[in-house]
């Protein structure tokens, strides 16, 4: 997380790293080639020879993704039973794979662990004869959960070299999998991907500020995954899978149909579907796909591509309020709420964070930041609000919000009965409730404003007062909707 210029990290209000907000409620469009409906990517994970193993100089056998469900590590030992697992994913699984992606010329992309393909060279040479894109899976397929940040960037770096040596060309793409807190930023850093994968967070690709650049990330899948076969409560038959895969992609298929396009994902272990009983849940979702038109099958590698050349990298970063020094956040929103910066002030004290980038998050910060104040201190912004089309508009002293909402509703442009109207209106709003009469002018016309007025003129004090406040929000609301995205 980027802190705001000016201040000490010891000094900053709650910041909250996690962007929960992302595309929003309503996602760019990605113009999938052909005006597809969906983009299909298929993953196989090639990390056999690559797993724990203290012939790979680790200190204890692998425990993760194989038919033996929920099996521990042996610390000092090897596991014949589950080094020969990994081992069918390399001798037969792989194979059963490949004939049937390459029968049907679909588009894929192996996630590679580097030690594993070096061990593999038949398996390298026909990926590439085929014409998979082969991006990084890490140099081990092992935990880096707790592991040393600069071990992390040593191994990532030796990763790529190695694929490189081994392939013929570096990785553009990047997938740990089993990852730490710091791999998408050491991802980022490194330079040179053109996506990174370690991210389940959406159904589209999106920009990340990581490693002091903007980093594409094309996230993955853990659900229409077969590692589902090797956890509780997961798949048990290749029915089970078929039909997830299906109803993920019907589901997908009719969202882009409706016009929000999407992409899914699917992940595929050699030692996993590679195993007749599974492969055919395979081969039954290509069909389904297959029998539908305006899908595009692609490789995350093109779908990144895509994406840079759709929706690039932002150039320039706009000021995020989250990211703003206590100054800067005030000058820019402290007039959102009528002459009341104290709302903004309260409002930079709270856990902010990505999702509060946006006129909703922010909106809901400020209106926070109101709703927790003193009755006095709400009563206090409800009078710092000027009458309609009163005094201070015919004197030309609102503030520029007021002006030009006054002026969008045709308040800067009364004929004499019209004012006189609004002076008698105004002058008895306030002695009968005390405070301004106050309406979110951009939902109404002059009709329906006048109307307003009136009707509420006989309302109780106490709901007036309620009704003051919550139309003051929607003015902010609407006030944040023209200085931020949604």
């Amino acid at each position: 997380m980027t802190e705001p210029a000016g201040r000490e990290p010891s000094e900053l209000p709650p910041r909250y790293p996690r962007d929960m907000h992302g595309h929003g409620a309503a996602p760019p469009d990605p113009r999938w080639p052909g005006g597809a409906r969906i983009a299909v990517q298929f993953v196989v994970n090639y990390e056999e020879g690559g797993e724990n193993s203290l012939l790979h100089g680790d200190p204890a056998s692998e425990a993760f993704l194989s038919e033996i469900v929920g099996a521990a590590a042996w610390p000092g030992a090897r596991h014949w039973n589950m080094e020969s697992i990994y081992e069918y994913g390399a001798r037969a699984g792989f194979w059963r794979l490949h004939r049937l992606f390459a029968e049907r010329r679909v588009p894929v992309t192996c996630y590679g662990v580097a030690s594993a393909l070096a061990r593999s060279p038949a398996q390298v040479a026909a990926m590439q004869e085929a014409g998979w894109e082969i991006a990084s899976h890490g140099l081990k397929w092992i935990e880096h959960r707790d592991m040393p940040e600069a071990e992390e960037r040593a191994q990532m770096a030796e990763a790529v070299r190695l694929h490189a040596e081994v392939t013929g060309e570096r990785p553009l793409g990047w997938y740990t999998g089993r990852c730490s807190m710091n791999t998408l930023r050491l991802a980022a850093e490194e330079g040179g991907f053109a996506y990174v994968a370690d991210s389940y967070a959406d159904d589209l690709p999106y920009w990340v500020e990581a490693g002091g650049r903007q980093q594409l990330v094309v996230p993955y899948t853990l659900d229409a995954n077969d590692m589902r076969f090797a956890t509780p409560q997961g798949f048990n038959t290749a029915e089970h899978f078929f039909a997830y895969l299906r109803d993920s992609f019907d589901a997908l298929y009719a969202e882009g149909a409706a016009g929000t396009a999407k992409m899914m994902s699917v992940g595929l272990h050699c030692r996993l579907a590679g195993r007749p009983g599974r492969l055919v849940a395979v081969r039954r979702f290509l069909d389904h796909v297959a029998s539908h038109e305006g899908v595009w099958l692609a490789t995350r590698l093109d779908i990144a591509r895509h994406w840079a050349v759709q929706h690039p990298a932002p150039a320039a970063e706009r000021p995020r309020p989250s990211r703003m020094s206590r100054e800067a956040f005030v000058a820019a929103y402290g007039g959102v709420f009528e002459h009341s910066p104290w709302i903004a002030e309260r409002a930079f004290e709270l856990e902010l964070g990505p999702a509060h980038d946006t006129a909703v998050g922010l909106w809901s910060a400020l209106a926070r930041a109101f709703r927790s104040a003193t009755d006095e201190e709400r009563l206090g912004v409800l009078r710092a609000h000027p009458d309609l089309a009163g005094k201070l508009a015919a004197a030309r002293r609102l503030t520029a919000a007021s002006a030009a909402e006054q002026a969008a509703a045709g308040l800067d442009a009364l004929t004499d009965d019209e004012r006189e109207t609004f002076t008698r209106l105004n002058t008895a709003y306030t002695e009968r409730h005390g405070h301004p009469f106050i309406i979110a002018v951009r939902d109404h016309d002059k009709a329906g404003i006048l109307a307003a007025f009136e009707r509420r003129l006989a309302s109780e004090s106490a709901d007036e007062r309620a009704e003051a406040c919550r139309q003051v929000e929607r003015i902010a609301f609407l006030r944040l909707t023209e200085m931020l995205p949604s």
